[in-house]
């Protein structure tokens, strides 16, 4: 240094002096707590890790480790590396400043230019961590940041104690790599908490610190000679295999499969509770990785019809807490970060339940009612929609029970007309499914068919209700949170009726038949959904004890190939509740509330397309007041079904085909009952009217116009009137 810059030097030294003797430092208590963990461990509700969600990405921090939970090896280990007399000295250790300015001094003499070590103990050390400041960018030395260390630790020491230090040191100081405290240390490259570390173990530590990103030989050599300072030289042979075997140089291990098995549940739960390091949540570990698995079983066999996507869902009926949240398949998807399991999809029939339940509830329809399954035109503002069933065929006069049960679409539709799209949309809303923000209107008809989006947890929680005899309440997360108000959204009976029909092995045949996945070894009441495209399907069920959703489809939203919910959804439906039926137990069936009536009932109807098990009398429940006279009933509002134009259906538009010859342009006109009515007239305004004939089927040549097309019984008395536009030459 040249006599110029000398005074400048001094001048600069004394005012960092001054600074120093002059600042004071930190509490213990504050700075433990500002200490953030990097990572927020979720928990299930036996305390069983399932998943660790990183908040920093520059460093990884664990958990603030108080000093009575760190081995004594560890303890030992580093006081020995670090600063053999910290419990002596007041913060500098006088004797070892001297022996490292004379080694200094001794290599500059002998033009060694090597760095001696340095004579930072740990309360220096642990001044640095709390003020960057006290340290040089790049970590090089100076006379005058040293000083300052020393100031910095005199003042430390005079208002903590000696344990508070060195837990702040082992808590703050970096390891290797990205690995920053013990915790970290600790679990990544040894995989177990601090309080377990062995001799060996601590002394790597040990020597990590003194030099972090040092070769593995040199970590290796200076633990070795700090085993022998502490009279362990015999479990340096260990060293190298701890080495290998938890991968030292890389820094740290791979998570485990079991802290990553419920990524979109701890994205979550880390937004619902901010702040803390652990989570605890309802989550089960053993169901969660149930559902996992029965995911990755069936979507394998799935992907060659384009299915790469599921969810589920599992809530405890009692207290609506999510047991297993399962929001993608993982690897299986090509977008495994979206949350398909709050992701708004189409819910195809699964919201018939609702429908039929509030049709029941407002005694307009028992499980033993006759509705017509024909074909039918719903009006859908710009033209006639004409639904189908799922096996594109009809089977006439139905029972709610086999309706529902086998998910037949006309008869919902039906029902749906009885109580009002506004009063089901509001049972809907009433029930969680805040997806159907639109007014109705906006739904019309298709809400029996399923237009409307959903997400699979609300839906499941709808669900709940139904397992709960028609009482709604949010679903809850964390153990020991306070219940909130539940909601009725169906009477006890109705949906006492409702879950008996989705119990219904036989009444799901029509559709279904017996050997199906959704026949579980216990009692429960399942319903499948697809929507349109096959781009979603559904199961969504319950026993005594526990509600299962389960949705199959593609993040991305590209249709399956023949994957419905029978067939996607209804497998991995049957898995989890039997799963957790092992877990929980599945409790008896339902007990019918008191409003619920037995009673038998007859056959219920004929089927002219497939034979139903139902042909002979059973035994029914009805809400009181409502067992039928004569064992069956018909629905309100057809007391005459089948007296209706089958084909065309109303609203239909007919274009000409000017390139093909008139006479091979024909409309079958087809009655529902030719019994009843069979003859059709064809009324053309102004005032024109052509009797079109009487039969069974009769084709029609059309004419370009407006017309009405008429159903007449035998004594010209009409049955029935449709629209229809013929657009051509």
């Amino acid at each position: 240094m040249s006599r110029v810059h000398r005074p400048r030097r001094c001048v600069a030294l004394l005012v960092g002096m001054l600074a120093c003797v002059a600042m004071a430092a930190p509490s213990f208590d504050a700075v433990r707590q500002a200490y953030a963990p990097s990572e927020r461990r979720v928990l299930d509700r036996h305390g069983e890790v399932i998943h660790v969600l990183r908040t920093d990405p520059a460093v990884r921090r664990g958990p603030w480790t108080p000093l009575e939970r760190v081995s004594p090896a560890l303890i030992e280990a580093v006081v020995r590396s670090e600063d053999q007399r910290f419990f002596a000295h007041g913060g500098v250790d006088a004797l070892a400043v001297a022996a490292a300015g004379a080694e200094h001094l001794r290599r500059r003499i002998a033009g060694d230019t090597r760095a001696a070590r340095g004579a930072s103990g740990i309360t220096m050390q642990v001044a640095a961590l709390l003020d960057p400041s006290l340290v040089r960018p790049g970590g090089g030395r100076g006379l005058d940041l040293k000083w300052q260390q020393m100031q910095a630790a005199r003042v430390l020491e005079s208002g903590w104690s000696k344990a508070q230090i060195l837990e702040v040191h082992l808590n703050r100081v970096p390891f290797r790599g990205e690995l920053v405290g013990i915790a970290a240390a600790s679990e990544r490259l040894f995989g177990k908490a601090p309080h377990g570390l062995d001799a060996a173990e601590s002394a790597l530590l040990a020597a990590l610190i003194r030099a972090p990103q040092a070769p593995r030989q040199v970590v290796e050599r200076r633990a070795c000679g700090l085993l022998a300072q502490l009279g362990r030289a015999e479990e340096c042979a260990r060293l190298p295999f701890l080495v290998d075997r938890w991968a030292l140089p890389e820094s740290a291990r791979a998570l485990s499969a079991a802290e990553r098995i419920a990524p979109h549940a701890a994205r979550l739960l880390a937004q619902r509770l901010p702040g803390d390091s652990s989570i605890r949540s309802t989550l089960d570990a053993r169901l969660q990785r149930e559902a996992l698995a029965a995911i990755r079983r069936h979507l394998t066999q799935l992907a060659n019809r384009n299915a790469h996507d599921a969810a589920v869902v599992v809530l405890d009926n009692a207290t609506g807490e999510v047991l297993a949240y399962v929001g993608s398949s993982g690897a299986l998807s090509e977008a495994g970060a979206v949350d398909a399991a709050r992701a708004p999809r189409q819910a195809g029939s699964t919201l018939k339940p609702f429908i039929y339940g509030l049709a029941i509830e407002r005694k307009l329809v028992t499980a033993a009612t006759l509705l017509d399954d024909a074909p039918l035109a719903v009006d859908v503002g710009g033209g006639a929609y004409a639904p189908q069933n799922y096996a594109e065929d009809y089977v006439g006069p139905v029972s709610v029970r086999t309706a529902l049960a086998s998910s037949l679409n006309i008869p919902a539709i039906r029902a749906l007309s009885l109580v009002g799209v506004a009063s089901v949309h509001r049972v809907l809303r009433e029930a969680g499914l805040s997806t159907l923000a639109a007014d109705p209107e906006h739904y019309g008809h298709s809400l029996a068919l399923g237009s409307a989006d959903v997400t699979l947890l609300e839906l499941t929680n709808a669900y709940r209700a139904l397992a709960r005899g028609g009482l709604a309440s949010p679903v809850r997360w964390f153990p020991g949170e306070a219940a909130s108000q539940t909601k009725r959204v169906l009477s006890p009976g109705a949906a006492w009726i409702v879950g008996d029909i989705l119990a219904d092995r036989g009444a799901r045949y029509l559709t279904f038949g017996f050997d199906n996945p959704l026949a579980v070894n216990h009692w429960a009441a399942v319903k499948t959904g697809t929507s349109k495209d096959m781009r979603d399907n559904w199961a969504v069920g319950w026993n005594a004890r526990v509600t299962v959703g389960v949705w199959v489809g593609n993040a991305q939203g590209r249709p399956m190939h023949g994957v419905t919910g029978i067939s996607g959804a209804g497998p991995i439906w049957g898995e989890v509740i039997e799963a957790a039926a092992r877990r929980l137990g599945a409790g008896p069936p339902p007990t019918p509330p008191a409003e619920v009536v037995f009673a038998a009932v007859g056959a219920t109807g004929p089927s002219p397309v497939k034979a139903t098990p139902r042909a002979r009398p059973r035994r029914e429940g009805f809400l009181a007041g409502t067992v039928p006279a004569h064992g069956v009933v018909a629905a309100r509002e057809a007391p005459e079904v089948g007296a209706r134009i089958v084909s065309p259906v109303d609203g239909t538009i007919i274009a000409l085909d000017p390139d093909l010859p008139e006479a091979h342009q024909r409309v079958p006109l087809v009655a529902g009952a030719p019994a009843l009515a069979n003859c059709f007239r064809l009324d053309t305004p102004p005032a024109r009217t052509f009797p079109l004939g009487c039969a069974e089927r009769l084709l029609w040549r059309p004419e370009p116009g407006e017309h009405a097309l008429v159903l007449l019984d035998a004594e010209g008395r009409e049955r029935d009137r449709i629209r229809l536009v013929v657009r051509g030459r």
